[in-house]
């Protein structure tokens, strides 16, 4: 019923930025958090930035300072800027959103597919 669809991963040098991107498709009511999380591998999957449907933002520790949800994101779109890229931000980017669809009451987990990062010289 829904679908989550990511774009704008690649390779970039250190230093370089990029932009990603998460568009949900279907019978969506509602969402109350939309974020991006990542997984490198030998590590457990992180959260990196999550934003809630009040407009309150999370940023991991790590990426504050360089990472941005931008506010400007389109109805069921949640993009995420990436400057001052790392090679330790090298990960699988997957798409978070909490979201309730019309034919229940539950806010449940969707996620995206995952798009590659790969931050090197």
């Amino acid at each position: 019923q829904v679908q989550l669809a990511e774009s704008g991963g690649g390779l970039v040098q250190p230093g370089g930025s990029l932009r990603l991107s998460c568009a949900a498709s279907g019978t969506i009511f509602s969402i109350n958090t939309m974020g991006w999380y990542r997984q490198a591998p030998g590590k457990e999957r992180e959260l990196v930035a999550a934003v809630s449907s009040g407009g309150s933002t999370n940023y991991a520790d790590s990426v504050k300072g360089r990472f941005t949800i931008p506010n400007d994101n389109a109805k069921n779109t949640v993009d995420l800027q990436m400057n001052s890229l790392k090679p330790e931000d090298t990960a699988v980017y997957y798409c978070n959103m909490r979201l309730r669809v019309f034919t229940t009451s539950v806010y449940r987990d969707y996620w995206g597919q995952g798009t590659q990062v790969t931050v090197s010289s």
